[in-house]
């Protein structure tokens, strides 16, 4: 692990966009990155698990956690309460953990006032037919539903230029090597760089006897 302080990056999509697949897949072949797991407090659904896909707590525990401000960011999805813990993620990236926010773009917007060193993502589809292919394609939701993600995803889309990149999930190899590329060249800086390769600067630079 580096002993440089782990860097945060903000993912944001519209649902369907594939963004769930991809930082998957991301985590799988990176052991430097980990994903924030979200309060919520909607109901757990079949084949999920509390304290993994996310910490499920009722309102109550929710707003508590709000008004003590325990919460980087926050917001109300189909009426059912999400938000991140801002002492796990101060403290993941303490460690030289670097840091996965998958949250949408008002979130975003939260987390870069306070963190605004983050990295900020945006993943959106190839096509709106797409889309809308993808979310039919999950079977798991009612057309009035997928109706009213595809308004919200025309939101989210709108919000791109608040990230300072965009990745295009069309091909998935190449948007998740897009998505790797973002991590490494950050990685590659020359601060990060300098203390990862503190020993081998100084033999480079010294002039013997």
């Amino acid at each position: 692990m580096s002993n440089t302080s782990g860097a945060l990056y903000i993912l944001s999509a519209p649902s369907g966009a594939g963004k769930t697949s991809l930082v998957k897949a991301l985590l799988a072949q990176d052991d430097q990155v980990c994903v924030s797991v979200s309060h919520t407090t909607r109901a757990i659904r079949q084949g999920e698990q509390d304290g993994v896909d996310y910490n499920f707590v009722g309102q109550e525990d929710f707003s508590r956690l709000v008004d003590q401000q325990q919460m980087l960011e926050y917001a109300t999805v189909f009426e059912n309460s999400y938000g991140t813990s801002r002492q796990w993620v101060q403290t993941s990236l303490e460690q030289g953990q670097d840091v996965i926010l998958e949250i949408d773009w008002q979130g975003r917007d939260q987390v870069l006032a306070i963190f605004p060193h983050a990295v900020a993502i945006t993943i959106l589809p190839p096509s709106q037919v797409a889309l809308q292919k993808r979310l039919q394609g999950r079977g798991t939701d009612s057309d009035v539903i997928i109706a009213r993600r595809m308004a919200e995803a025309h939101k989210e889309i709108s919000q791109y230029g608040g990230s300072q990149y965009l990745v295009i999930n069309d091909d998935f190899n190449q948007a998740l090597a897009d998505l790797q590329c973002i991590f490494t060249c950050r990685r590659l800086k020359t601060p990060q760089q300098a203390v990862n390769h503190h020993q081998l600067l100084v033999e480079l630079l010294s002039t013997g006897d």
